[in-house]
């Protein structure tokens, strides 16, 4: 793709997931209902602050065994859609595998910048390491997360509290995303996309699973390919995992089912 030669208009449709996919109009209502269920069912654990700001809020649900595995989901929605109340239901395939699950809020822009977004997912992080045993979780910890939150997974995974991670459908090269709809309220600034953008910063030495489907919007699959072949060279841990014909919101079934492609490889990261 040369950026340089588009359109804005053409620019702009290179990350629109939801123009790419239009069943996603009633797959997103769906996960919502599906989530708001889920949360009903499992009232003890949920708003717990973690910070100051309105969105600074855990959803816990512990295992039956304090120290089964945790994965930590965090939302996507390009920093600046949807909340953690959302997305409940795609952590229920690790949950019903005898995994605790455990989703953070985080403010979204405008109202902050990226950069504070980072700095809340961390604070997060450290309530969890701090408090997450008096909640029933105190065993290792897998950060994901999917589209932005699969950013914010890349960034993050350094957390002294995490001991492995799961990117599904990340953006990991900022740059591009100033000259589209998304910097309307991103407001992008150059030391951010430097600071922030995974394929530019040193690799993390912990596992990492980088996931994609491969009908997924070309930037998408560019950088999570670029990404692991970063790592790879690099040495560092982890695995490529292409979902064969998967889209942009097809491919959290695999997260969400207990016997989905991503759910089995959860362990993999741990071993």
């Amino acid at each position: 793709m040369n950026w340089g030669t588009l359109t804005r208009a053409e620019r702009d449709a290179a990350y629109n997931n939801p123009l790419a996919v239009p069943a996603a109009a009633t797959m997103i209502p769906a996960w919502i209902a599906e989530s708001a269920a889920f949360r009903a069912e499992r009232p003890g654990h949920l708003d717990i602050p973690y910070g100051a700001r309105e969105r600074n809020k855990w959803d816990l649900y512990p295992a039956t065994d304090p120290k089964a595995p945790c994965i930590v989901f965090i939302h996507g929605g390009y920093w600046q859609r949807f909340g953690r109340e959302s997305f409940t239901n795609l952590i229920a395939g690790p949950h019903a595998m005898g995994w605790s699950a455990a989703l953070p809020g985080y403010t979204l822009c405008p109202d902050v910048t990226l950069t504070d977004i980072v700095a809340e997912i961390n604070l997060a992080l450290d309530w969890l390491g701090a408090h997450g045993p008096e909640h029933g979780i105190a065993g290792p910890i897998i950060l994901s997360g999917w589209s932005a939150g699969g950013h914010l997974t890349a960034l993050c995974l350094d957390h002294p509290a995490v001991a492995a991670g799961l990117s599904i459908s990340g953006i990991f090269e900022l740059g591009p995303l100033r000259d589209t709809y998304l910097n309307e309220k991103l407001r992008l600034t150059d030391t951010e996309i430097a600071d922030l953008s995974p394929l530019r910063l040193p690799m993390s030495g912990k596992p990492l699973a980088i996931t994609y489907g491969t009908a997924e919007l070309p930037p998408l699959v560019a950088d999570s390919r670029d990404l692991h072949a970063r790592r790879s060279a690099d040495h560092r841990p982890g695995i490529l995992i292409s979902v064969p014909g998967g889209n942009h919101f097809t491919i959290m079934n695999e997260l969400r089912r207990a016997d989905g492609l991503l759910t089995r490889h959860l362990p993999l990261l741990l071993s």
